[in-house]
């Protein structure tokens, strides 16, 4: 089966869940970012309540969840940020 390599950037809850900035995965070549997501949740189940709100952008873009992963892309999943 044909694979991609990316790199996932962590922020808030995510980054907070997996202790790191960043991974590397290699996924199946086609695998939609919404589908990374649910990967990095079913690794982390507190991520869950994140999941409807959190945002995607590949390689400094904002893309539609069923965007397919490339090659090399940089993913950065985006929940919502508290501030104050």
């Amino acid at each position: 089966m044909a694979t991609v390599t990316i790199t996932v950037k962590l922020f808030a809850a995510y980054q907070e869940a997996y202790g790191q900035p960043e991974l590397t995965l290699t996924l199946p070549v086609g695998t939609p970012v919404s589908a990374l997501c649910d990967r990095l949740i079913d690794q982390h189940p507190s991520l869950k309540q994140w999941r409807e709100l959190t945002r995607f952008g590949v390689n400094f873009q904002f893309v539609d969840p069923e965007t397919p992963l490339q090659e090399g892309d940089e993913v950065v999943l985006i929940p919502p940020v508290s501030g104050g």
